[in-house]
Formats: C-alpha cells, sequence, structure tokens
C-alpha cells in the first residue's frame, strides 16, 4: 500500500506492507536499492500493529507515470533464536506530474543573466561610508577622553590613644612599657639626630655618649616624655645618676 495514494513529483511516499508472525516474533525490514527514478528517503521503519508488523518504506519518484519497485526480502526472528525470510514483493506506484497538461514536451530554459538596475545612484555608498567614518571617529574622542575625575576620600578621624591606666587595668603592663620605649626613643632621636629609631639600644646609648663628648649635646632640653638633659657648668657631659644601663651611664629623668 502506498501513502499518499495520489502522489505527485517529488512527494514522499511511504510504502507500507504488513507482515503477521507469530507471538514472540519480531521482524527486520531489508534496505531498500536505488531503482532508475525512484529513490529511498531513508532506512526502513519497523512498527508493531494489532494484526503484526508493519514495514515501511520512505521513496520519491522524480518522473511521472507508473513505476514498479521491487521491495527487498523481510526476515522473521523467534525468540529461540530462529529466524526465516519472506520475500518483500513489488510495489508498483502511479505518480503524477507536477506541471499543467498543456506542456506537451516540457523542455527546461537557460538560465537567466544577473538582474542589474540600469542607472547606479552612488549616494548610498557615499552616505555609508561617511556614517563609517563618523563612528570611527567618535570611538577614537571617546576611547582618548579626559581621564573621570574623582572626588578627594573623606578624612578618617584618628582614634584616640588609650590611656595607660587602661592598659595597666586589662593587664597589660607591655603595652604600657612598649609605648615608654618609644616615646623615650622620639626623644632622644630629637635631642641628638645620630641616635635615630633604627639603631639598637647599644648603638642609640653609644650615639648619645658621641654627641656629648663631642660637645654638640645640648645644655638642658626637656623630651615629649619629660627627659631633662643636662650638663654640668664646667663640662659638656650629662650629669650621671650613679646606675648604669647597657654599659653607660644613666641619664637623670625630671
Amino acid at each position: 500500500m502506498a501513502t499518499p495514494s495520489s502522489p505527485t513529483v517529488g512527494d514522499t511516499i511511504w510504502l507500507e506492507r504488513t507482515i503477521t508472525v507469530p507471538a514472540g516474533w519480531r521482524v527486520r525490514a531489508g534496505k531498500l536499492e536505488l531503482a532508475a527514478d525512484v529513490e529511498p528517503l531513508g532506512d526502513p521503519a519497523v512498527l508493531r500493529s494489532p494484526t503484526g508488523w508493519v514495514v515501511r518504506y520512505p521513496v520519491v519518484a522524480w518522473s511521472p507515470g507508473p513505476h514498479r519497485l521491487e521491495l527487498p526480502p523481510i526476515w522473521r526472528l523467534g525468540p529461540d533464536g530462529r529466524a526465516d525470510s519472506t520475500t518483500g514483493g513489488a510495489a508498483t506506484l502511479s505518480v503524477a506530474s507536477v506541471l499543467p497538461d498543456t506542456l506537451r514536451r516540457p523542455e527546461p530554459k537557460g538560465l537567466i543573466g544577473p538582474l542589474r538596475l540600469e542607472r547606479r545612484n552612488p549616494l548610498p555608498p557615499l552616505v555609508a561610508a561617511v556614517l563609517a567614518a563618523g563612528v570611527v571617529v567618535a570611538g577614537i574622542a571617546w576611547r582618548r577622553r579626559s581621564p573621570r575625575e574623582v572626588a578627594a576620600p573623606p578624612p578618617v578621624p584618628l582614634e584616640p590613644e588609650v590611656p595607660d591606666a587602661r592598659w595597666l587595668a586589662a593587664g597589660e603592663p607591655k603595652a604600657v612599657a612598649a609605648r615608654a620605649i618609644w616615646r623615650l626613643r622620639a626623644a632622644l632621636a630629637g635631642a641628638v639626630s645620630a641616635a635615630h629609631p633604627a639603631l639598637s639600644t647599644a648603638e642609640c646609648l653609644a650615639a648619645v655618649e658621641r654627641a656629648w663628648s663631642s660637645g654638640r649635646g645640648p645644655t638642658r632640653r626637656y623630651g615629649s616624655c619629660g627627659i631633662c638633659w643636662s650638663s654640668s657648668t664646667g663640662s659638656r657631659s650629662p650629669r650621671p645618676t650613679g646606675r648604669t644601663w647597657a654599659g653607660s651611664p644613666a641619664w637623670r629623668v625630671a
């Protein structure tokens, strides 16, 4: 059976055949070979039906008139491994033409030359070129624009210094000692330029001793920690207190 019943040239035609087999048997269809004016469009489809199996072949015919097509054999496969084949038979198609009947001998016409306008307007290409140039210039100007001015961030207020009493109440005497040492070193650096904070303790004391020995030390100066540098009337050396620190005389602290 062929579907549709009245096909025309170029239509997809389905050739169907119903195969009746015992229960549990399956069907495998063979591949349809290419004919003169009939061409298969794909592999056959095997579908289950209430009476057995339906095998469908998609084909197309390229010339009008009757066509006879030999179908491939069909294999029947049993559940116990047995196999049997049966002839596919032949199918007859009647394909109608898509051309009207008034043309007795239809012949293809020759190629038509390319269609061109008699007059060409140069304005569209010029407008397109001007627009393209404008887009390029605008893009370059946008890329080379001046940097955006960013407002300066507001000043961040500094946190107030924690008093020494709070550090001692919190059980952190080392923090108070570290602050005192830093203030002492800052006072030394302010009194003697050679005793900068980058030196170690021994190097700092040696720099202070050299400054007082050379007479470049101040006669009397108070640092930010209440440290008093003083000297005797007849000499420029500091007044020792009788105690030594790191092998050098300790300075009197007011």
